[in-house]
């Protein structure tokens, strides 16, 4: 019997950025660390082929760990999540150009 073309990974996984359900093959894996290779007790994250062709590919820096230290604090209200991340993205880029 021919095994099913997600070798034994489940059925579907959600992507991330669409909140879309599709096939493991069908997705791509995100490591919000940056380092896919490094798989030893790692679990993935999924973005669905369009949304993965539509995210930047450049290197993040230290990006996720300045959005675990905003959302460390911020008790799920986005207001005070996103004041805390400026004011961490201030510190540790010296400042944020005004637009």
């Amino acid at each position: 019997m021919w095994r099913s073309g997600d070798q034994g990974r489940g059925g579907g996984v959600t992507c991330i950025a669409c909140g879309e359900t599709v096939s493991r093959p069908k997705a791509r894996e995100y490591d919000k660390h940056g380092d896919r290779w490094d798989r030893d007790d790692k679990e993935f994250e999924y973005l669905c082929k369009p949304c993965d062709r539509e995210r930047c590919h450049q290197p993040r820096g230290d990006l996720e760990s300045v959005l675990e230290d905003a959302e460390a604090v911020t008790d799920g209200d986005r207001a005070t999540f996103l004041s805390r991340y400026f004011e961490l993205a201030e510190e540790r880029d010296g400042s944020i150009e005004e637009r």
